[in-house]
């Protein structure tokens, strides 16, 4: 049996922002590969802190994480595009190129890379495919509904083979019928060997998967299921 590795530790991280505002408070976390995990809590819990603390747009102000080997203590400048690189993030409000085609929306994420035009090209329309947007290759964002702009975004977020996908509620700007459909998606790309981070409100969504959740409040871990 392959051994779990650790791609995500928190170690008693705090964060306290301007103004005295504690957003964690004696954090920890661990995800291993191939984990599915909810972190669940009500706005301003800590959620998307704890994701920009992955992605190291922010560091802790006490503690460590650690991200694919790479530290917050000693990570270098330069090291942080290269970890980002290995990171997929989706968002609640999509965050799509509006004058682009999907085609181009999820091309976008390998073009800044410098990737070969005919690797671009094979790897968006095998990720539009995955996602069941092939027909839409040619659309412009205003003309999809939510749930498909939500699929482009996840499309943009794999493109880039990562080996962890945050979802920051994902599901917020969704109608039930399509949360529980990129929930499914979400299920498939964790199926395929991607650990994914999913913060989110929605406990009834939640409630329908038996995967590991940590509930968060106050920058506090409250509960884990």
């Amino acid at each position: 049996m392959e051994d779990r590795v650790s791609m995500v530790e928190f170690k008693h991280v705090h964060k306290v922002y301007e103004r005295d505002w504690v957003a964690l408070r004696d954090f920890n976390l661990k995800m291993e590969k191939g984990d599915f995990l909810f972190l669940v809590g009500p706005s301003g819990a800590g959620k998307s802190t704890v994701l920009r603390l992955i992605y190291m747009e922010q560091f802790p102000t006490r503690g460590e994480v650690v991200v694919s080997g790479y530290s917050s203590s000693t990570i270098r400048l330069r090291e942080i595009p290269l970890l980002r690189r290995k990171i997929g993030v989706i968002f609640q409000d999509f965050k799509l190129l509006n004058d682009r085609d999907v085609f181009d929306n999820v091309a976008f994420a390998l073009r800044v890379t410098n990737a070969p035009r005919k690797l671009i090209k094979k790897k968006v329309l095998q990720v539009l495919a995955d996602v069941r947007l092939s027909h839409k290759r040619n659309s412009y964002p205003y003309q999809l509904s939510g749930g498909e702009q939500q699929k482009v975004a996840i499309a943009r977020a794999l493109v880039r083979d990562p080996f962890i996908l945050l979802a920051d509620e994902p599901t917020g700007n969704i109608d039930p019928q399509g949360s529980e459909e990129i929930l499914e998606f979400l299920k498939d790309i964790n199926a395929g060997g991607t650990a994914v981070l999913m913060a989110t409100h929605n406990r009834e969504l939640v409630g329908k998967t038996v995967f590991q959740t940590v509930f968060i409040e106050g920058g506090e871990v409250k509960g884990k299921g």
